[in-house]
Protein backbone atom coordinates (compact mmCIF):
# COMPACT_ATOMS: atom_id res chain seq x y z
CA UNK A 1 0.00 0.00 0.00
CA UNK A 2 1.48 3.63 -1.10
CA UNK A 3 1.66 6.12 2.16
CA UNK A 4 1.28 9.44 0.98
CA UNK A 5 3.19 12.12 3.11
CA UNK A 6 1.72 15.57 3.74
CA UNK A 7 3.68 18.65 2.87
CA UNK A 8 5.04 19.07 6.29
CA UNK A 9 6.07 15.16 6.76
CA UNK A 10 7.65 15.79 3.59
CA UNK A 11 9.59 18.78 5.95
CA UNK A 12 10.42 16.58 8.34
CA UNK A 13 11.49 13.28 5.79
CA UNK A 14 13.81 16.50 4.44
CA UNK A 15 16.02 16.47 7.53
CA UNK A 16 16.61 12.67 7.44
CA UNK A 17 17.83 13.59 3.65
CA UNK A 18 19.77 16.06 5.18
CA UNK A 19 21.87 13.72 7.29
CA UNK A 20 22.01 11.27 4.34
CA UNK A 21 23.82 14.23 2.21
CA UNK A 22 25.93 15.15 4.95
CA UNK A 23 27.03 11.53 6.01
CA UNK A 24 27.96 10.96 1.97
CA UNK A 25 30.01 14.36 1.63
CA UNK A 26 31.84 13.11 4.50
CA UNK A 27 32.77 9.70 2.95
CA UNK A 28 33.44 11.15 -0.35
CA UNK A 29 36.00 13.47 1.30
CA UNK A 30 37.44 10.67 3.46
CA UNK A 31 38.08 8.55 0.78
CA UNK A 32 41.64 8.06 -0.87
CA UNK A 33 43.94 5.80 -1.67
CA UNK A 34 44.67 3.81 1.44
CA UNK A 35 42.12 4.30 3.01
CA UNK A 36 39.71 1.32 4.05
CA UNK A 37 35.92 0.58 3.37
CA UNK A 38 35.75 0.26 7.19
CA UNK A 39 37.31 3.73 8.27
CA UNK A 40 34.70 5.02 5.15
CA UNK A 41 31.26 3.47 7.34
CA UNK A 42 32.75 4.84 10.67
CA UNK A 43 32.95 8.17 8.66
CA UNK A 44 29.62 7.89 8.06
CA UNK A 45 28.55 6.59 11.62
CA UNK A 46 30.19 9.60 13.10
CA UNK A 47 27.89 11.66 10.91
CA UNK A 48 25.08 10.06 11.80
CA UNK A 49 25.78 9.82 15.73
CA UNK A 50 26.18 13.28 15.34
CA UNK A 51 23.10 14.24 14.31
CA UNK A 52 21.02 12.15 16.76
CA UNK A 53 20.25 9.57 13.54
CA UNK A 54 20.39 5.66 13.65
CA UNK A 55 20.64 3.94 9.89
CA UNK A 56 17.89 1.68 8.42
CA UNK A 57 21.11 -0.44 6.91
CA UNK A 58 22.69 -1.80 10.57
CA UNK A 59 21.09 -4.86 11.26
CA UNK A 60 18.69 -4.93 8.39
CA UNK A 61 18.03 -8.62 7.14
CA UNK A 62 15.54 -9.04 3.88
CA UNK A 63 14.64 -12.70 3.16
CA UNK A 64 17.45 -13.23 0.62
CA UNK A 65 20.15 -11.99 3.22
CA UNK A 66 21.84 -15.24 4.77
CA UNK A 67 23.02 -12.23 7.66
CA UNK A 68 21.67 -8.99 8.59
CA UNK A 69 23.60 -6.23 6.98
CA UNK A 70 26.63 -5.42 9.53
CA UNK A 71 27.73 -1.23 8.22
CA UNK A 72 25.88 1.87 7.91
CA UNK A 73 26.87 1.98 4.34
CA UNK A 74 27.27 -0.21 1.36
CA UNK A 75 30.28 0.57 -0.07
CA UNK A 76 30.59 -1.28 -3.66
CA UNK A 77 33.98 -0.78 -4.93
CA UNK A 78 34.83 -1.59 -8.83
CA UNK A 79 33.00 -4.39 -10.39
CA UNK A 80 30.87 -4.61 -7.26
CA UNK A 81 27.59 -3.04 -8.51
CA UNK A 82 25.52 -2.49 -4.86
CA UNK A 83 25.49 -3.94 -1.46
CA UNK A 84 29.06 -4.22 -0.81
CA UNK A 85 30.29 -5.08 3.09
CA UNK A 86 32.72 -2.48 4.28
CA UNK A 87 36.00 -4.47 5.07
CA UNK A 88 39.41 -4.15 5.69
CA UNK A 89 40.10 -3.54 1.51
CA UNK A 90 41.87 -0.32 1.42
CA UNK A 91 41.46 2.32 -2.01
CA UNK A 92 43.77 1.81 -4.32
CA UNK A 93 44.37 4.22 -7.19
CA UNK A 94 42.00 4.56 -9.85
CA UNK A 95 39.00 2.81 -7.56
CA UNK A 96 35.86 3.23 -8.37
CA UNK A 97 33.96 3.55 -5.24
CA UNK A 98 30.12 3.44 -4.78
CA UNK A 99 28.32 4.62 -1.43
CA UNK A 100 24.81 4.05 -0.17
CA UNK A 101 23.36 5.34 2.62
CA UNK A 102 20.24 6.10 4.68
CA UNK A 103 19.85 7.81 7.95
CA UNK A 104 16.44 7.49 10.14
CA UNK A 105 15.63 10.66 11.95
CA UNK A 106 12.25 11.70 13.87
CA UNK A 107 10.45 8.32 12.42
CA UNK A 108 11.47 8.82 9.11
CA UNK A 109 13.93 7.40 6.56
CA UNK A 110 15.95 8.95 4.00
CA UNK A 111 18.24 7.27 1.31
CA UNK A 112 20.68 8.40 -1.26
CA UNK A 113 23.84 6.81 -2.83
CA UNK A 114 26.86 8.33 -4.95
CA UNK A 115 29.80 6.97 -7.10
CA UNK A 116 33.00 8.52 -7.38
CA UNK A 117 36.77 7.85 -8.60
CA UNK A 118 39.91 7.60 -5.89
CA UNK A 119 43.48 8.97 -7.39
CA UNK A 120 43.66 9.03 -11.07
CA UNK A 121 40.39 8.51 -12.53
CA UNK A 122 39.57 5.93 -15.93
CA UNK A 123 37.70 8.09 -18.89
CA UNK A 124 35.52 5.45 -19.10
CA UNK A 125 34.73 5.42 -15.14
CA UNK A 126 34.05 8.58 -15.78
CA UNK A 127 32.07 8.37 -18.15
CA UNK A 128 29.78 5.38 -16.38
CA UNK A 129 29.64 7.90 -13.22
CA UNK A 130 28.06 10.67 -15.71
CA UNK A 131 25.67 8.75 -16.75
CA UNK A 132 24.36 7.19 -13.44
CA UNK A 133 23.84 10.64 -12.36
CA UNK A 134 22.10 11.95 -15.93
CA UNK A 135 19.71 8.28 -15.82
CA UNK A 136 18.90 9.68 -11.91
CA UNK A 137 18.50 13.32 -13.34
CA UNK A 138 16.50 12.02 -15.94
CA UNK A 139 14.17 9.86 -13.72
CA UNK A 140 13.53 12.37 -10.75
CA UNK A 141 12.26 14.76 -13.77
CA UNK A 142 9.44 12.26 -14.94
CA UNK A 143 8.46 12.27 -10.75
CA UNK A 144 5.87 14.50 -11.50
CA UNK A 145 1.58 14.28 -10.42
CA UNK A 146 0.04 12.61 -13.27
CA UNK A 147 2.62 10.80 -14.76
CA UNK A 148 3.40 7.08 -14.11
CA UNK A 149 5.79 4.98 -12.59
CA UNK A 150 7.06 3.50 -15.90
CA UNK A 151 7.66 6.91 -17.33
CA UNK A 152 10.31 7.28 -14.46
CA UNK A 153 11.63 3.51 -15.20
CA UNK A 154 11.31 4.67 -19.32
CA UNK A 155 13.42 8.13 -18.30
CA UNK A 156 15.84 6.32 -16.36
CA UNK A 157 16.36 2.92 -18.64
CA UNK A 158 16.47 5.26 -21.83
CA UNK A 159 19.65 6.93 -20.71
CA UNK A 160 21.11 3.75 -19.33
CA UNK A 161 20.32 1.95 -22.82
CA UNK A 162 21.61 5.08 -24.80
CA UNK A 163 25.04 4.93 -23.51
CA UNK A 164 25.32 1.37 -23.98
CA UNK A 165 25.17 0.23 -20.57
CA UNK A 166 23.65 -2.51 -18.65
CA UNK A 167 20.60 -2.42 -16.09
CA UNK A 168 21.55 -5.24 -13.15
CA UNK A 169 17.71 -7.37 -14.05
CA UNK A 170 15.14 -7.41 -11.23
CA UNK A 171 16.80 -4.14 -9.00
CA UNK A 172 15.43 -0.79 -8.97
CA UNK A 173 14.28 2.03 -6.62
CA UNK A 174 11.17 2.19 -4.14
CA UNK A 175 8.68 3.90 -2.06
CA UNK A 176 10.29 5.48 1.07
CA UNK A 177 9.09 7.14 4.53
CA UNK A 178 8.77 5.45 8.34
CA UNK A 179 10.66 2.81 6.46
CA UNK A 180 13.62 2.52 4.26
CA UNK A 181 11.10 -0.13 1.95
CA UNK A 182 7.75 1.05 0.92
CA UNK A 183 5.64 0.62 -2.11
CA UNK A 184 5.87 0.95 -4.69
CA UNK A 185 8.62 -0.58 -6.57
CA UNK A 186 10.53 1.57 -8.97
CA UNK A 187 12.01 -0.31 -11.51
CA UNK A 188 15.27 1.48 -13.57
CA UNK A 189 13.46 0.09 -17.42
CA UNK A 190 10.03 -0.28 -18.91
CA UNK A 191 7.49 1.15 -20.87
CA UNK A 192 6.37 4.67 -19.95
CA UNK A 193 2.83 5.46 -19.74
CA UNK A 194 2.45 2.57 -17.50
CA UNK A 195 2.14 1.65 -14.36
CA UNK A 196 0.98 2.99 -11.09
CA UNK A 197 -0.29 6.89 -11.27
CA UNK A 198 1.70 8.95 -9.79
CA UNK A 199 -0.08 11.57 -6.90
CA UNK A 200 1.33 14.50 -4.70
CA UNK A 201 2.74 13.16 -1.25
CA UNK A 202 4.34 9.64 -2.78
CA UNK A 203 7.96 9.61 -1.92
CA UNK A 204 10.16 7.65 -3.94
CA UNK A 205 13.91 6.51 -3.36
CA UNK A 206 15.11 6.66 -7.15
CA UNK A 207 18.48 4.71 -7.97
CA UNK A 208 19.95 4.19 -11.52
CA UNK A 209 22.49 1.11 -11.09
CA UNK A 210 24.95 0.69 -14.54
CA UNK A 211 27.05 -1.91 -15.58
CA UNK A 212 30.02 -1.00 -18.33
CA UNK A 213 29.97 -4.16 -19.20
CA UNK A 214 26.60 -3.62 -21.28
CA UNK A 215 25.28 -7.40 -19.81
CA UNK A 216 22.22 -6.86 -17.31
CA UNK A 217 23.24 -10.18 -15.32
CA UNK A 218 25.16 -10.53 -12.14
CA UNK A 219 26.73 -12.86 -8.99
CA UNK A 220 26.92 -12.52 -5.83
CA UNK A 221 29.35 -13.02 -3.41
CA UNK A 222 29.70 -15.53 -0.68
CA UNK A 223 28.61 -12.96 1.55
CA UNK A 224 25.10 -13.19 0.28
CA UNK A 225 25.08 -9.39 -0.26
CA UNK A 226 27.37 -7.96 -2.86
CA UNK A 227 26.39 -7.81 -6.20
CA UNK A 228 29.02 -8.16 -9.21
CA UNK A 229 28.74 -7.95 -12.83
CA UNK A 230 29.18 -11.52 -14.46
CA UNK A 231 32.28 -9.98 -17.22
CA UNK A 232 34.09 -8.02 -14.23
CA UNK A 233 33.30 -4.88 -15.74
CA UNK A 234 33.04 -1.61 -13.58
CA UNK A 235 29.32 -0.64 -12.39
CA UNK A 236 28.09 2.95 -11.29
CA UNK A 237 24.91 4.00 -8.47
CA UNK A 238 23.26 6.92 -7.98
CA UNK A 239 20.48 7.86 -5.82
CA UNK A 240 18.01 10.47 -4.16
CA UNK A 241 14.84 10.42 -2.42
CA UNK A 242 12.32 12.35 -4.04
CA UNK A 243 8.62 13.80 -2.99
CA UNK A 244 6.79 14.28 -5.45
CA UNK A 245 4.50 17.79 -4.95
CA UNK A 246 2.38 19.79 -6.85
CA UNK A 247 4.98 21.99 -7.64
CA UNK A 248 7.52 19.63 -9.40
CA UNK A 249 9.78 16.96 -7.93
CA UNK A 250 11.50 17.81 -4.51
CA UNK A 251 14.92 15.97 -3.85
CA UNK A 252 14.87 15.35 -0.36
CA UNK A 253 18.64 14.25 -0.23
CA UNK A 254 20.62 17.05 -1.33
CA UNK A 255 23.06 18.39 0.24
Amino acid sequence: MVKLKTNPEIDEMREAGRVVAHALAAVRSAAAVGVSLLELDRTAREVLDDAGATSPFLSYRPQFAPVPFPAVVCASVNDAIVHGIPDDYRLRDGDLVSIDCGAQLGGWAGDSAISFTVGRARPADLRLIATAEEALAAGIAAARPGNRIGDIAHAVGSVCRAAGYGIPDGFGGHGIGRSMHEDPGVPNEGPAGRGMKLRAGMVLAIEPMLTAGGTDDYTCDPDGWTLRTVDGSRAAHAEHTVAITADGPRILTAP
